[in-house]
């Protein structure tokens, strides 16, 4: 896909002899918004971990901006603009809502270590800007400790932009939210992707949420991608309704 901020080809990764990712290609443009579906086990946690450098593919090219970043640690791979949400949200429950934000500010800024007890001043402004754009902003002073759990993945949302990303990676961004909640999250995400021209690769369960908020689907089943195209065309897709929507959809 000529332009594509995320660039997948090739892509192989087995444990002992099982083959948890078999030749996966695909491409992610700016603003774009795509959902990599399947069943329990289809390897769609492995593949995202691959993609940010938690996992070393066996085979396989990850460019982003068409930069290889395979073999790069996940560290160096946010500050290149991937940032990632994770299906249990990954919060300091003792810090506040704005703290949280500043700590992802000061990683970008590879500023972690001049850290020491308290956050001061320092990215404030920016980290309450962050909370502006995800409607957390009247809750900056509260700990993250004490928020419901929607309120929790907008913060955590707003972490993962701390880096500016090019690439947002969200692994099951919705889990454990009421289905309001669940589109409420993802319309957010979908209008700052948008608006920011940022790259956007989650991963989903509900797929009223799918259907409602991607822009294109690929679905993967054991490993290996089985079909990929709008939702309406995946909707109708016999192999996806046979191995995923069991026709309920």
């Amino acid at each position: 896909m000529s332009g594509a901020v995320l660039q997948v080809e090739g892509l192989h990764k087995a444990f002992g002899g099982v083959q948890a990712v078999a030749d996966v290609s695909f491409a992610v443009s700016a603003g774009e918004m795509l959902a990599l579906v399947g069943p329990n086990g289809a390897g769609k946690s492995t593949c995202f971990n691959m993609l940010n450098g938690q996992l070393a593919p066996d085979h396989g090219i990850v460019r982003l901006d068409g930069r290889d970043i395979v073999g790069l640690r996940p560290s160096a791979i946010w500050r290149l603009g991937v940032g990632r949400t994770f299906q249990i949200t990954a919060t300091f429950a003792s810090l506040s809502v704005r703290e949280n934000v500043q700590m992802a500010l000061y990683s970008h800024a590879g500023r972690l270590r001049s850290l020491l007890s308290r956050f001061g001043t320092a990215y404030r402004a920016e980290a309450d800007g962050l909370l502006q754009q995800v409607g957390m902003l009247d809750q900056a002073d509260r700990t993250c400790g004490v928020l419901a759990y929607g309120d929790l993945k907008r913060v955590e949302l707003a972490m993962a932009l701390a880096n500016q990303p090019r690439l947002l990676l969200m692994d099951e961004p919705t889990a454990g939210m009421a289905p309001r909640e669940r589109v409420a999250l993802m319309e957010l995400a979908a209008g700052l992707a948008r608006k920011r021209a940022i790259a956007v690769l989650f991963t989903e369960h509900d797929m009223d949420v799918v259907f409602s908020q991607a822009d294109r689907i690929i679905v993967l089943d054991r490993g290996q991608l089985i079909a990929g195209g709008t939702p309406e065309e995946v909707r109708a897709n016999p192999a996806v309704r046979a191995v995923y929507l069991g026709g309920t959809h």
